[in-house]
């Protein structure tokens, strides 16, 4: 029973051989005698239609069937098409807003009820009512989203388009002007979007109006959703009919939120951060250090079962603002380190790393057991040279299994950044000369975990070979020294 018209598209799919998702529901569609619906969203559409008196019964019959017919091709839904009717003549009013239905059969039968006013033709008040009124958020209207009206008319304007029309284009909306029989086409031109060619349609009849309905259905289809929505990706943005997908550059994974990217899948962690408090620091910038800790705790994925997050400050003494298994959310923690008193006084950031290991990462302050292999992290945050020895306690938290991060600013000195961090040294150090730039190090670090191979229990969300846990992408000294000097409280 298949149209033989078809045959040719079907062996086009199985050579090559089916490895496409959307290659194979195209084809299933086929088999199953019918053509994939067109997925356009999440697109916001109103209709304007012309009900004046000069169109005649019978053709706004056509006009609604001309409608309904549009949105049976269209993904409809709250999360893809939102739709809204509006009618107008002498006078204007809404039939459905964009929130008012969410169920193509809902928007059928009131297309079906919509009783012509039959008066005059005041296009221009139309597209303000459009404009002012239908694609607002109280309407249904979403943000960043396309808006898209359709203007159906069988006749010339009784008041002024031009300057409404171009003002509502200015905001935004997107105007497909149809106009039947008597309509001008000056008027037409004056209210659609470039290009006209794209948005502009002149029909002798209103039964052939369903021509423009198939163009209209292949623009949507067609739009570009990467250009029209906020995707978030990282690295690019890839369009497929009404969504969108982010990919990687060669090398790297897409990680688990679908947009960011790194060496290999994050996983949880038990992660306790070392923020030096010595009086070198000053008020200030000590803000800015705790809006650094808040930024690398944005970048986790925090919870009970998954990763765990301690802060401890230490200047002349040591003190551990919470632990590991105090809180259990990303909100809890961050509110916490706004909350940290800055300590001064001087810079033992040996005795810090001694804390670290013998109390931060002990069962009884919330790290979980060496069995269960959830890696473990110790990041140092300094801004000059230690008042004490650091070479044992960072040799011990080393072999203790502890992978160590080192990021320095101002007077911090090199060697002791390089002798806490681990192996490969050049990944897992940073040096900034000004506090200013260290949100920039919080947004170029990225906590992928990836251990290696482990036995036991295993915490991770998607274990892979990696060369570090931590990996910082490419940032450079002097990009990181044309940053602007100024200090954002």
């Amino acid at each position: 029973g298949w149209n033989k018209s078809l045959i040719p598209v079907v062996l086009k799919l199985l050579k090559p051989p089916i490895t496409n998702q959307e290659n194979i529901c195209t084809l299933l569609c086929f088999l199953a005698g019918a053509q994939p619906k067109c997925k356009s969203g999440p697109v916001d559409l109103v209709f304007l239609i012309d009900s004046s008196r000069s169109v005649r019964p019978h053709e706004f019959e056509t006009m609604r069937k001309f409608m309904i017919d549009i949105l049976n091709e269209l993904d409809i839904g709250p999360d893809t098409t939102r739709v809204g009717v509006v009618q107008y003549s002498s006078q204007v009013r809404s039939e459905f807003s964009l929130k008012t239905h969410s169920k193509m059969d809902a928007i059928v039968k009131n297309i079906n009820e919509i009783i012509p006013l039959a008066q005059g033709t005041m296009t221009g008040l139309a597209i303000k009512y459009v404009m002012n009124v239908a694609f607002t958020e109280a309407e249904g209207d979403r943000p960043k989203v396309p808006n898209v009206a359709v203007i159906v008319t069988d006749g010339r304007p009784q008041d002024r388009v031009a300057e409404v029309a171009a003002e509502a284009r200015d905001k935004g909306i997107e105007i497909f002007a149809v106009g039947v029989a008597r309509a001008d086409m000056t008027s037409l031109r004056a209210m659609a979007s470039p290009p006209f060619e794209d948005h502009v349609f002149l029909v002798e009849s209103f039964d052939l109006i369903h021509q423009f309905g198939l163009q209209f259905q292949d623009k949507l289809c067609d739009m570009d959703m990467c250009k029209t929505v906020a995707h978030g990706c990282e690295h690019q943005c890839v369009s497929t009919p009404g969504s969108y997908y982010c990919i990687c550059p060669e090398g790297q994974l897409l990680q688990d939120d679908g947009k960011s990217c790194g060496t290999c899948k994050s996983a949880n962690i038990d992660l306790v951060l070392l923020i030096d408090g010595s009086k070198s620091v000053r008020p200030q910038n000590f803000e800015l250090v705790k809006k650094f800790v808040n930024q690398v705790v944005d970048s986790l994925d925090v919870s009970a079962h998954g990763t765990r997050v301690g802060l401890v400050q230490y200047s002349s003494r040591v003190r551990t603002e919470f632990p590991l298994n105090m809180y259990h959310t990303a909100d809890e923690i961050k509110a916490a380190v706004m909350k940290v008193d800055y300590m001064e006084k001087g810079t033992m950031t040996g005795l810090a790393l001694k804390h670290m290991l013998e109390n931060s990462f002990s069962e009884a302050e919330g790290a979980r057991p060496a069995s269960r292999n959830i890696p473990r992290i110790g990041l140092v945050f300094t801004d000059g040279r230690s008042q004490d020895d650091i070479t044992e306690y960072a040799k011990k938290a080393k072999e203790a299994g502890i992978t160590m991060y080192a990021v320095g600013v101002g007077k911090a000195v090199e060697d002791e950044l390089r002798e806490i961090a681990s192996d490969p040294v050049e990944k897992h150090f940073y040096y900034t000369t000004d506090f200013s730039a260290i949100s920039t190090i919080a947004e170029n670090l990225k906590l992928n975990v990836c251990p290696a191979e482990s036995q036991g229990e295993i915490e991770v969300k998607d274990p892979c070979a990696c060369e570090s846990l931590v990996e910082f992408q490419q940032a450079t000294m002097s990009s990181l020294e044309q940053l602007t000097q100024k200090h954002i409280l």
